[in-house]
């Protein structure tokens, strides 16, 4: 399913395109992804207090900038970003690309991005860590449907249902751009765990027409990874490509 692109990669409206990236590169190649690097993002970096984490930020960061560069067919230095109130990056709109949506998402050594034109996407990816305490979490976090299929579960299949649910709204709230500053039990999220886990957004808040016109397409970027692509799109299916950067 992830693909290495053979050619230059064009985004039309209709797609939707899910790159992944490892994050644990050599430290010759981070110095040259530090150098992709506004000063803003690079006094960012220095702000982390583990060398890991300082070294996933401008892996992740700067992989950001070669993919939208290659897009947009322009060098990476030449990318501007703004922010939302909550930290969301956007281009900037003196880039005149405006149409332009992505998010990321990082968790360990994997970074996950997302790319449409027009329609708000958003992305999370969880690394799949032991969860002795995703019923207590649950209860707390999630709706109480939610909450209740999660106790009914144990072991394995309890953690990676719990990550899938969490991921989802995950996804679904950074495409908003409230991340976790937005409510996770008001997202609330239907799962078919006969059907590979497949995923629906059932209401907004208790609202069923605002999820009307939300997809959420589950995935396994990696071993030991789960993850969500959230897109606002009316139509019932997109058409979705994965892609590896190299």
């Amino acid at each position: 399913m992830w693909k290495i692109p053979e050619n230059q990669l064009s985004l039309t409206n209709n797609q939707v395109h899910v790159w992944r990236a490892k994050l644990d590169l050599s430290a010759h190649e981070i110095a040259r992804l530090e150098t992709l690097l506004s000063e803003d993002e690079k006094s960012r970096a220095n702000r982390f207090r583990f060398p890991q984490h300082k070294r996933r930020f401008i892996a992740a960061r700067a992989i950001l900038r070669e993919i939208l560069a290659n897009y947009l067919q322009i060098n990476s230095d030449a990318l501007r970003f703004e922010y939302s109130d909550r930290g969301k990056p956007r281009l900037a709109k003196s880039m005149e690309a405006s149409s332009w949506q992505f998010n990321v998402s990082h968790s360990q050594e994997l970074a996950l991005y997302g790319f449409t034109c027009h329609k708000r996407i958003g992305v999370d990816v969880e690394y799949l860590r032991s969860m002795d305490d995703a019923a207590k979490i649950a209860e707390r976090f999630f709706s109480a449907q939610e909450s209740q299929l999660i106790a009914n579960l144990s072991g394995e299949q309890q953690k990676q249902v719990f990550f899938q649910l969490w991921t989802a709204k995950e996804a679904y709230l950074k495409a908003i751009g409230e991340g976790l500053a937005g409510s996770l039990a008001g997202v609330d999220i239907d799962i078919d765990l006969d059907q590979a886990k497949s995923l629906a957004l059932l209401s907004i808040k208790e609202d069923v027409q605002a999820a009307a016109s939300w997809l959420m397409y589950p995935c396994v970027p990696e071993t030991n990874y789960i993850a969500t692509v959230a897109i606002e799109s009316k139509t019932e299916k997109q058409q979705i490509d994965f892609w590896n950067w190299n």
